[in-house]
């Protein structure tokens, strides 16, 4: 069955370039829509019936999330397509939104179109961390995790610390609830450090605030005020102390 699919960009090379690049990459998408801006897209997505919208952020009569504001959704998926700008990758990131720079990777759309048959439907809360992210990365106070069963939305302030294990990330939060998600610490400590979070040893992640104690005595680790214990690595002790001074 092909997946229906609408373009929107207000620039018409990029309009030109995802219609190649999906006829050559991904011949299950069907283009059977394109506009050039919020009022034409909004117009267009009423009058046709479409699977998914790639969409661009920026536009000459508004942003994406304007024209998301004024349609209907409910049976919508959407993939973003953007500029490589590092806070708006980071508020993609942190929203659990699928995004393409450009220009488009060829193997990242094949992977992007791959994964819409499990992907779930936009949510507004989603794109509330993507659209604060994005005009004001200093704003994101959530965070959007992907787990099997559902994505779920949390304050970052409630975040305790992070463990993992091998390609998965389990999070504890401050009401002792524990969320697993299948992707690496790496990444959570790249969205994570600007906003408070320190890495003390290879499997774990601590939110600052909420450590309760240092111990330097046996091998050091840290009290975390949910009365949980994390090791600290010998490499990592003096950034421990440095991100403790600082709060």
């Amino acid at each position: 069955m092909k997946i229906k699919a609408v373009i929107i960009d207000d620039i018409h090379d990029a309009r030109e370039n995802i219609k190649l690049d999906l006829k050559t990459y991904c011949p299950s998408v069907e283009i059977i829509g394109e506009a050039e801006g919020v009022i034409s897209g909004a117009k267009l997505l009423k009058e046709i019936k479409a699977d998914v919208v790639f969409l661009d952020i920026q536009m000459q009569d508004g942003t994406g999330f304007d024209l998301l504001d004024i349609v209907d959704t409910t049976n919508l998926k959407v993939i973003f397509t953007t500029a490589s700008d590092e806070y708006a990758i980071r508020a993609f990131r942190m929203s659990a939104i699928d995004y393409l720079l450009k220009p488009i990777d060829p193997d990242e759309l094949i992977e992007s179109v791959e994964k819409l048959s499990s992907s779930k439907f936009i949510q507004k809360d989603n794109l509330e961390i993507l659209n604060k992210g994005i005009q004001d990365h200093k704003t994101i106070t959530r965070l959007a995790l992907n787990t099997l069963e559902k994505i779920h939305i949390i304050e970052i302030a409630n975040i305790v610390r992070c463990e993992s294990s091998v390609n998965y990330t389990t999070f504890y939060l401050n009401d002792k609830t524990r969320l697993m998600v299948t992707k690496t610490l790496k990444e959570y400590d790249e969205l994570l450090s600007p906003l408070g979070f320190v890495r003390v040893h290879q499997t774990h992640l601590v939110n600052a605030k909420l450590v309760k104690e240092f111990i330097k005595t046996d091998g050091g680790y840290l009290l975390m005020k949910d009365g949980s214990n994390v090791p600290v690595s010998t490499r990592k002790r003096q950034a421990v102390v440095e991100a403790l001074s600082n709060i």
